[in-house]
């Protein structure tokens, strides 16, 4: 473009702008904003009107859903979703930020309009406001809110507002409604005066001019509410826009809740409405539009040309997507901070995209309800560059403190078995330790006991057969539909599966299809051997080993019966240990039962087993006995020494080089991979159980509460006292309930004591938040990977985790009051309108 074209044009474009300004009605959709929209159409045709509004947009890349080729359409075209005017050229950027409109500095320039919508809003106090210092150390406080009177009432200033942009106090009416001779601080430029403030303020609500401007507000706020102003005709039309496009809000608004809380996409090939592939939002807008009348008023409007901003593109769907997660997210960070100790769990994935996540979760104990519980909360996915243990704490670092959430508070952390989270000198939790030395890691049970049984499948080589031999069961039968007939002709319910790589635990349905079903699957495998087929001739060899060498075995019989065992009992308690207000204690005596019952089976265990492989064999054919294989010696060379070697029988061989070996493993890994929870039973012991509480002698309970302080102590200060909390507990065992066993039960006694025992209630608060697993992170995983699939996998981070957050707190999502969305959504629309 020429010079001359581009002055040209910005004269056009100032020209829309100063018609524009101060058009509060066009928000409400009153008769002004037709005609605004009457002398934006004579300012500009509409070709040329998108050639500067789009400009920009046409390198917008679309960070929302998958299948989005064109993330630039709207409903209409010629339509303007935003209400902010944001264009930019080679020579000038005309862009509006975000002004806040309750904020008195921002009133200087303002009309009739705005002064009424203010006054509808009145005055605003933000709870948890910071208030600067000056140079001389002082500061607003919230105590100047209150007018004490000469005979002890009080009385609310109802007429004062902080200005926290400014660090000043303003008068609400007088700002407003003041004319020009008033020129008292409080009504121009605002007061910081903090030494005097105290005497200006009761120097100004007794000056004529503040009882005139108050009058004026009251005057004003009643004829607003019973529609007596001068132009209540407009007022009418105003509130009816209202009601209409609160009524279109608070249906899109449950729209978006809907779709986030199942996981589904918004977006499809386009943004327009009544064309095909235009995505599930609109389809359901769509089809809402068809029964109700509100939505039908409003898709009529956009077909008419008759309104701009439709609200239904995928930029009013992020800002929808947002202002949810942050209610939610508010709530969560105010029941973390009421419970002030809390414990952080952190796991970490690929993404569909390739990309590193975090996922963060926070759990501590809620006491904000009348009945304190166990919460696990997740927060966000943390998109991490550096796995390594430095990288990963410093993100840690990062968004505690972006949340506002103190690093010294923690008071546990539990990670997966990865050595850049556990590592013991550059791990996560070490670099957590050596600044918080109160954040008492608790590696993942659930992963330990994975552990355990991987370690326990490697530690011979009958055991790595033997799932070698389930997975090729499971690997003939599914390799063609036609093999997978025979088998479910054979079998009952259950169908053979495949090996889980990770979850272990998980293998035992691999072994029960098999155990189970072991004369059926005989029968399939038979069945596939006698196919006269060419192109399974390879299956037909494979079947016949199968049955020959590894079916028809006893000793193969007999080892299923016993990993079947054996996997259902770890999978049982993996599976009890996995719920979100899992405890300490409770995992100590789960852990302790499966010890006891591995001690148990490895001495009783295998005749049980070979009883219950006879019974298998007799239905199968197959002769109960254990086949002694030829054992392959070395020849010995002259010079070595020649001892005698101890021959065993075949079922003694079995026992000693099969199962009396996996079950030493198992319990030799059960004890090394556990030790930690032996020093918190060490610690903490005494208040696991209640009778064990009682029955303490007092001087072995000062030295246990005397450790507990120890553990507690960082930089010289701790949680508890030592000498406080004997006193308390020899006070409080004595009036305990009796039907009072576990620390939750515990801790909801103490709530009804209202702090009678302070170091007692402190105490079990940091019990319950040390974590016993990572489950709750591993299941966000879960929800990452139905929001950002395949098809989704450009999103962006800021949309996945407002998806995420309001997919996994979806009970929380449901308890969001729409008006108070609203209200946020119209303040933000209106300082983008107000302040262009």
């Amino acid at each position: 473009m020429s010079g001359h074209e581009k002055r040209k044009r910005k004269q056009r474009i100032d020209t829309l702008i100063q018609s524009q300004a101060g058009s509060l009605g066009k928000f409400f959709g009153s008769k002004k904003q037709k005609e605004s929209s009457n002398v934006v159409e004579n300012l500009e045709n509409k070709e040329e009107w998108e050639d500067m509004g789009n400009e920009e947009n046409e390198n917008l890349e679309d960070n929302t859903d998958a299948g989005a080729k064109e993330p630039n359409e709207c409903v209409d075209e010629g339509d303007h979703e935003d209400m902010d005017v944001e264009v930019q050229n080679e020579d000038m950027v005309v862009e509006c930020e975000p002004t806040n409109i309750d904020d008195p500095r921002n009133w200087d320039k303002i009309d009739q309009n705005f002064i009424d919508f203010i006054v509808e809003r009145g005055p605003v106090r933000r709870d948890g406001d910071y208030f600067p210092k000056d140079m001389e150390g002082r500061h607003f406080t919230p105590f100047h809110y209150i007018r004490r009177l000469s005979n002890g009432e009080k009385q609310d200033r109802r007429w004062l507002v902080y200005s926290s942009a400014s660090d000043k106090v303003f008068c609400f009416c007088c700002k407003l409604f003041a004319q020009g001779e008033n020129k008292t601080l409080l009504a121009t430029n605002g007061l910081r005066n903090w030494r005097n403030l105290g005497q200006r303020l009761k120097n100004h609500e007794a000056s004529n001019e503040h009882i005139a401007s108050m009058s004026k507000w009251i005057e004003s706020e009643r004829r607003l509410k019973k529609n007596e102003t001068i132009d209540q005709s407009v007022q009418d039309q105003i509130k009816k826009e209202k009601e209409h496009w609160k009524g279109v809000l608070v249906r899109i608004i449950e729209a978006v809740k809907t779709l986030a809380k199942l996981n589904l996409a918004f977006r499809g090939d386009n943004e327009k409405i009544y064309q095909e592939r235009n995505g599930i939002f609109l389809s359901i807008m769509e089809m809402v539009a068809v029964y109700d009348p509100i939505m039908q008023e409003h898709f009529r409007r956009i077909q008419n040309g008759e309104i701009h901003y439709h609200y239904l593109s995928h930029k009013i769907q992020n800002e929808i997507i947002q202002m949810l997660a942050n209610e939610v997210k508010s709530s969560i960070l105010r029941k973390i901070k009421d419970a002030k100790y809390f414990a952080v769990i952190l796991d970490c994935t690929p993404d569909i995209s390739h990309q590193e996540q975090m996922s963060l979760v926070i759990r501590c104990v809620d006491v904000s309800a009348s009945t304190p519980k166990v919460e696990e909360f997740f927060l966000e996915f943390l998109k991490v560059e550096d796995t390594t243990g430095s990288g990963l704490f410093d993100e840690l670092e990062i968004v505690l403190a972006s949340l506002q959430l103190d690093i010294g508070d923690i008071r546990g952390q539990g990670y997966d078995n990865g050595s850049n989270m556990k590592g013991k000198h550059k791990g996560v939790q070490k670099r957590l330790l050596d600044i918080n030395p109160r954040a008492f890691y608790t590696p993942c049970v659930c992963h330990s006991l994975n552990l355990v049984l991987c370690d326990m499948a490697n530690s011979c080589n009958k055991a790595k057969s033997f799932f070698g031999v389930v997975q090729r069961i499971y690997c003939l039968f599914s390799s063609s539909p036609k093999r997978w007939k025979i088998l479910m002709e054979n079998v009952g319910g259950l169908t053979v599966k495949s090996l889980s790589q990770t979850r272990w635990e998980s293998r035992v349905d691999s072994v029960r299809a098999i155990r189970y079903q072991a004369s059926g699957i005989k029968e399939a495998l038979l069945e596939l051997a006698d196919v006269d087929c060419r192109d399974d001739a390879g299956a037909k060899s494979e079947a016949e080993g199968l049955v020959r060498h590894e079916i028809e075995d006893f000793g193969f019989l007999v080892g299923m019966v016993i990993w079947h065992t054996m996997l259902f009992a770890v999978k049982c308690v993996s599976k009890t240990l996995q719920k979100e207000d899992m405890h300490i204690d409770v995992a100590i005596d789960q852990l302790k039962g499966l010890i006891t019952f591995l001690d148990k089976y490895r001495e009783s265990g295998l005749a049980e087993a070979i009883d219950e492989a006879k019974e298998i064999a007799s239905k199968m054919g197959v002769e109960p006995v254990f086949h002694e294989k030829r054992v392959i010696r070395r020849k010995k060379q002259f010079d070595e020494s020649v001892s005698e070697e101890v021959t065993f029988s075949a079922e003694e061989s079995f026992r000693v080089n099969y199962f009396l070996y996996i079950m030493n493993q198992a319990l030799s890994s059960l004890t090394s991979r556990f030790e930690q929870f032996k020093k918190y039973e060490e610690t903490w012991g005494f208040l696991f159980d209640v009778n064990k509480l009682n029955s303490m002698t007092d001087e072995c309970l000062k030295i246990h509460c005397t450790k507990l302080e120890d553990a507690l102590q960082h930089e010289g200060t701790s949680d508890i006292d030592g000498k406080e909390l004997f006193s308390e507990l020899k006070v409080f065992k004595e009036g305990l309930p009796k039907e009072i066993r576990k620390p939750i039960e515990v801790l909801n006694h103490l709530k009804l004591m209202e702090d009678c025992y302070p170091n007692v209630w402190v105490a079990y608060r940091i019990l319950l938040t040390i974590p016993v697993t990572v489950a709750s992170g591993e299941r966000s995983f879960s929800k990452l990977k139905l929001i950002k699939n395949y098809l989704r996998s450009t999103m962006s981070q800021e949309r996945l985790n407002g998806l995420s957050l309001l997919s996994i707190e979806h009970e929380m999502v449901d308890k969001i009051d729409c008006e108070d969305i609203i209200s946020t959504f119209a303040a933000k629309t209106a300082r983008r309108v107000i302040f262009k």
